[in-house]
């Protein structure tokens, strides 16, 4: 397990090389969402969880429960780099008959701790999977990744006042803070501001980071393991698209994939080069 902030870096250059192919080569698919997540990802799977890519079932595990289920690119990415299946099933994305669909499968794809896509779902199901937990006198910690458009859903508000009423600390939400959602800025579509207050009000401990800091990334990540009788939300500030210049903080590449030209725009901004794609 390598925790190089180097390393790292090179890590997340991958990831994002795999989310802009496999959008491309399915023709769909939502790299704004995924590219701003990509750090917080790929500290978790290379740094923090507890997790055995050869047995997805061990009972010891940490649990990540992506409930932003469309930002699916990024989890398949890292999932696939850790070896929870092969490599080259990546391409096979949004395909008739792939373990792979736009929205993560609990049922057909290994790594995967819940089916979500439908928003404010994986946040209920995290909390039942961390009261589980709990009552098993399992160590095992649940973290749960949240979109900021997603928290509009009132069934996330149920979740994280029942989290805040049975004292569950083995629960840490992560909010992807990158300001759009589909039909524009939070801002304008449904102001959840301050996001921070709000939850506090609701029984939780609250960090604001940078979510493209590896440093600020696990400082919160230890700060949450050490709360006591409450749940825990990192708010992470991100951006939309992250990586990709004509796609940062542009709404429109929240569920769009690039056509040819912007696909090799991309992989050369990202120091690739254009893959031959005869095969």
């Amino acid at each position: 397990m390598s925790c190089d902030f180097n390393d790292l870096k090179r890590i997340a250059r991958d990831v994002r090389v795999d989310i802009i192919k496999m959008t491309y080569k399915a023709g769909s698919g939502h790299p704004g969402g995924s590219l701003s997540l990509v750090e917080i990802m790929v500290y978790l799977y290379w740094c923090w969880l507890r997790h055995r890519p050869e047995d997805p079932g061990w009972e010891e595990r940490d649990r990540l429960v992506l409930s932003k289920g469309h930002a699916a690119p990024v989890l398949y990415s890292v999932l696939a780099r850790q070896g929870y299946f092969p490599y080259e099933d990546l391409w096979s994305l949004r395909k008739v008959g792939s373990h792979l669909q736009g929205h993560p499968s609990r049922v057909d794809t290994p790594g995967v701790e819940a089916s979500t896509g439908s928003l404010g779902q994986g946040f209920s199901v995290a909390l039942g999977m961390a009261l589980g937990l709990r009552l098993d006198r399992r160590k095992s910690r649940v973290y749960v990744i949240l979109g900021d458009g997603e928290i509009d859903e009132g069934q996330v508000w149920e979740a994280a006042m029942a989290a805040s009423h049975y004292k569950v600390d083995n629960l840490t939400a992560v909010l992807d803070f990158n300001k759009l959602q589909i039909d524009g800025e939070i801002f304008e579509v449904m102001d959840s501001s301050p996001v921070d207050r709000k939850f506090q009000a609701f029984g939780w401990e609250t960090v604001t980071i940078d979510g493209h800091s590896f440093e600020e990334i696990e400082k919160a990540l230890m700060w949450a393991k050490g709360v006591k009788g409450k749940p825990q939300i990192i708010i992470a500030h991100t951006v939309k698209g992250k990586g990709v210049s004509f796609m940062e903080n542009r709404v429109e590449w929240h569920g769009k994939a690039p056509n040819r030209d912007e696909y090799v725009k991309a992989l050369r901004e990202l120091g690739v080069e254009i893959p031959d794609e005869s095969n």
